[in-house]
């Protein structure tokens, strides 16, 4: 068997100056059929580069990519020691029993001993109650919706033929599903992705049934009587300072059946839109025809004149943004980042230059974050430490291609070409006050859509997705400022009225007060 013939990677001038050195020694149909097979050969290679990267996307979009962080790129990396050193999760190992704030507690008294009692081992003393008491944790199984079958018992006069019947407990109340069973659902379907169907077919296995159509009924209206503060929400969201946008892929049944529109666009998608403010984040969700350009407008037409343009985070889709749009645009250095990753096998070295290059960009930004920075502060320090590190970046880009030490239309000139075409959006955060470095924020938000999409697959109808986006921008925003989001959907549920005349006292960062003032 023929040994495998061993590859040879020629930069153009190589190859230039080999043809040269050939062309004197052989005639010249000769050179003009060894210069053919050389391009050839050249053209073969930059195909199987390309199609390499977009194998490796492909596979990463099937199945998934672990991570990109630099150490799996590159596992000979030389700078690992640059790296922040890695912090341990919290969440790890056993949970002692103040981290069950949701359970029921039971007080268990000394079956012979109560406080102030004479001690029965000296007599003398006396024993006191302890400030911590001994705990035990005990964890049941149970069904996420569960019920009580009230009996009332009925006695009938066997003369008059009078019946009579127990009074029902003053708590049963008159509703067959408490206001909680609808939280619990939205909370199931929504924030973790469990289609109707499925905890249909669970509760019926455990005996208490929950039909898919009576779910709907009842997150269709929690979802309603949630939508005042939904609005209100999308109003302040309008004023924030920075927004991060994307989009992911979508279906609405109805939508799919009335086809393309007038302007020919088919496609359905569900836009992330987080909205930063000085002391709170809002995480928004709108699904539908719109790209996320278009979303981003119409939120912004109820922004309050007169305030500066807002910084927007997103990737370099043209559809992201617009002429109409005042904003001060700012893309994701991770995208960038990542089509380096992608050909990383094919240009080892130079793909390893870059990503380490970033690598120490970022180390500088973490660093900002952990010494708690300010805005300005964090501006000064990245234009201290890392805006040499991305003017040596680009001048290297430059080199590349002035120098024609890489072919444009491989994956490596397609990727520095990427980088050069919007380095201004690419290094706002050498710019501007509180431009972040990407976008991972928005994508991360995103996810909780895409696990929705996995499992429900599909919204029948547009008024389907519209509950959907109320829910999960209500929930993730619960999320984003550490507010409890079971809470938070039963003080809306439990308040209807209030909610709906004064909406701005029922968000996710002031129920809690108002709350408190109707009780």
């Amino acid at each position: 068997m023929p040994d495998k013939p061993r590859r040879i990677d020629l930069s153009p001038e190589d190859l230039k100056a080999l043809l040269e050195r050939i062309k004197p020694v052989v005639s010249d149909q000769d050179y003009e059929a060894i210069k053919a097979m050389a391009e050839t050969i050249e053209a073969l290679n930059q195909v199987k580069d390309q199609k390499a990267a977009s194998i490796k996307r492909l596979l990463k979009l099937l199945f998934g990519q672990k991570s990109e962080k630099k150490n799996k790129v590159i596992p000979n990396s030389k700078e690992k020691d640059s790296d922040p050193p890695k912090k341990i999760r919290k969440g790890h190992g056993r949970n002692g029993a103040s981290a069950y704030t949701g359970a029921k507690k039971v007080v268990v008294s000394h079956e012979s001993l109560k406080h102030g009692d004479p001690c029965p081992e000296c007599i003398n003393g006396k024993v006191y109650r302890c400030k911590i008491p001994q705990t035990v944790v005990r964890i049941v199984g149970s069904p996420p919706l569960q019920g009580t079958v009230y009996e009332m018992e009925k006695l009938r006069c066997n003369l008059c033929g009078v019946i009579f019947t127990a009074t029902p407990p003053e708590d049963l109340g008159t509703r067959k599903y408490d206001e909680t069973a609808a939280v619990t659902i939205a909370l199931l379907k929504y924030a973790n992705g469990l289609p109707f169907y499925r905890l249909e077919q669970f509760q019926a296995s455990l005996g208490i049934p929950a039909p898919a159509s009576t779910q709907w009924e009842l997150a269709q209206a929690l979802g309603l009587l949630a939508k005042p503060a939904y609005m209100e929400m999308l109003r302040q969201a309008a004023q924030g300072r920075l927004f991060h946008i994307d989009d992911t892929k979508s279906k609405i049944l109805s939508l799919i059946k009335l086809g393309e529109t007038d302007s020919g666009r088919k496609g359905i998608f569900t836009t992330g839109i987080l909205s930063k403010m000085e002391d709170r984040t809002v995480v928004l969700y709108f699904t539908g025809r719109n790209h996320a350009g278009e979303n981003l407008k119409e939120l912004l037409e109820s922004r309050i004149h007169g305030l500066s343009p807002p910084l927007l985070m997103c990737d370099a889709l043209s559809r992201n943004t617009s002429e109409e749009l005042k904003i001060i645009l700012s893309n994701c250095l991770t995208h960038g980042r990542r089509k380096f990753v992608d050909v990383v096998s094919c240009f080892p070295e130079e793909c390893q230059f870059v990503i380490e290059t970033l690598a120490k960009v970022y180390h500088n930004d973490q660093i900002a974050k952990d010494k708690n920075m300010t805005s300005e502060e964090r501006l000064t320090f990245h234009q201290a430490e890392s805006k040499p590190l991305m003017d040596a970046l680009c001048l290297w880009f430059h080199k590349q291609l002035d120098e024609k030490l890489v072919e444009p239309n491989s994956g490596l000139g397609k990727a520095i070409t990427y980088m050069l075409n919007h380095w201004k959006p690419l290094t706002r955060f050498l710019q501007v006050s509180g431009a972040p470095l990407d976008n991972n924020v928005c994508e991360r938000a995103l996810k909780k859509a895409i696990i929705h999409r996995k499992n429900s697959l599909f919204y029948k109808t547009e008024n389907g997705a519209m509950i959907g986006d109320i829910f999960m921008s209500l929930i993730q925003t619960c999320n984003a400022t550490g507010e409890n989001p079971f809470d938070y959907l039963l003080a809306l549920h439990k308040n209807p009225t209030n909610v709906a005349e004064n909406p701005e006292n029922w968000l996710p960062w002031n129920f809690r007060q108002a709350l408190s003032s109707t009780n």
